[in-house]
């Protein structure tokens, strides 16, 4: 039978099962060229309105995976795994949890992307690293990951092809929040990465692609499900996004911050706490750990003996950085030329953060994308930010700016300040909401 992309677009327009069979068909036809950009983006809004089931968002995820190379690392003497967060603002988990995993016994070769509309993007954060390659070939990454344990790249051209083009018709055409679209995008390219385990940190809350925990947990099923009905061991976490993870938020901020982090000079509790409970799960997962006190104990004594730094900074250099980027961070970022404090309107306990209203403030600077195209400015942001419950007044800033000019600071302080509201107590939003289990 002669394949029509128009007829498959049409049956899932009028709320129709596909087949796994149409999927493969026009996911292959997409990367091929003979379904255009036109006919994917009306493909991505009839799911995002009439959704997948389980069966249709499996079969998705495997014809993307599956349109181009699925790396083998059966060769390592360790398992092999991931983590993919849903994206968040100050959210920069990934860089301290490869080395610290890596330096357990886990190969992480991480496959990760930009920046989304208000949320910060992993390989963002390493273009802030001078010399620091994003897109090595196949034959050097294998080399890092062998030789160092881990490595942090971006999605190559023959990694899930489908999915790289698709994600940016997806960021222009309003289907990015599409649970099976979401599901099927991040679960291809951890696919296609050969992992033995992933874990997943799906957020909630107002800096979340997600903002309501039921929808986060929805989320959360579709991916374990799916990642497990692929053949991918998978477990999820779901935290806190109610406000910015880190103190930091901008790229080249929040690798200050992620260094900081791992040689031990300042540690967001909270960050702390994530990073380690993703940490521990996996190496539970794996096998590296008995259960979880284990593995908390396990990567704990990485990070304070200084072998996750290191790990760091031997990725770092391995993937074309300055080989002494973790002892003199300060001489390889450039800072933005202006710094200054900002304080809230009034006084009183942060009582309430429009988190999302903070990441927009950072793409507002520069430090993020309006259009796919957009260059980002790797300098500006914010660092010091304060969290919910802490005490805002005249003397104590809400945060420190880094902006290239004058008015884009001004605008990005009128916008910081908007996202705060005081009060007389904040919430207790609990760090890790929920827990989704391995279905296998």
């Amino acid at each position: 039978m002669v394949f029509l992309p128009q007829e498959i677009i049409a049956r899932k327009r009028d709320g129709h099962a596909l087949s796994s069979e149409e999927i493969a068909a026009f996911i292959a036809g997409f990367v091929s060229g003979t379904v255009s950009h036109a006919q994917a983006a009306a493909f991505a809004m009839a799911v995002y309105f009439q959704d997948m089931s389980m069966p249709e968002r499996v079969a998705l995820t495997l014809a993307m995976r599956d349109s181009g190379t699925v790396l083998d690392w059966s060769d390592l003497d360790g398992p092999v795994a991931d983590k993919h967060s849903t994206g968040g603002v100050g959210d920069n988990v990934s860089l301290m949890l490869a080395p610290m995993l890596a330096a357990i016994g886990i190969y992480v070769p991480m496959i990760s992307g930009r920046g989304l509309g208000h949320t910060g993007g992993t390989l963002d954060k390493f273009d802030a690293i001078p010399g620091y390659q994003t897109s090595p070939d196949n034959a050097l990454f294998r080399q890092v990951v062998r030789q160092v344990g881990c490595a942090i790249i971006g999605q190559t051209a023959d990694l899930a092809p489908a999915d790289n083009t698709l994600y940016a018709i997806r960021d222009v055409t309003g289907t990015v929040e599409s649970v099976a679209l979401i599901t099927a995008s991040i679960l291809s390219k951890k696919l296609a990465a050969g992992l033995g385990a992933l874990i997943l940190d799906v957020k909630t809350g107002s800096g979340a692609f997600m903002p309501t925990l039921e929808k986060s947990r929805d989320l959360a099923q579709s991916l374990v499900e799916v990642a497990n009905g692929a053949g991918l061991r998978t477990g999820a976490l779901i935290t806190d996004m109610n406000e910015p993870l880190a103190s930091a938020a901008g790229n080249g901020l929040e690798v200050r911050n992620a260094v900081d982090f791992l040689t031990g000079r300042h540690q967001d509790p909270r960050l702390k706490a994530v990073t380690l409970a993703l940490c521990a799960t996996l190496a539970e997962m794996t096998g590296i750990a008995e259960n979880l006190d284990a593995g908390h104990q396990l990567v704990e004594d990485a990070l304070s003996s200084g072998r996750a730094a290191e790990r760091f900074g031997r990725m770092v250099a391995a993937l074309g950085g300055p080989p002494d980027f973790v002892e003199r961070m300060d001489t390889h970022l450039a800072p933005a030329p202006i710094v200054r404090d900002v304080f809230a309107t009034g006084q009183g306990t942060i009582a309430e953060i429009d988190t999302k209203g903070v990441g927009m403030a950072v793409v507002a600077l520069g430090g993020g994308r309006a259009t796919p195209t957009d260059t980002i400015d790797h300098g500006v942001g914010f660092d010091r930010l304060l969290g919910l419950g802490a005490l805002a007044d005249g003397a104590m800033p809400i945060a420190r700016i880094h902006a290239r000019d004058d008015a884009s600071a001004a605008d990005a302080e009128h916008r910081l300040k908007a996202a705060y509201r005081l009060g007389d107590h904040a919430p207790a939003n609990p760090l890790i909401a929920d827990r989704v289990a391995p279905t296998t």
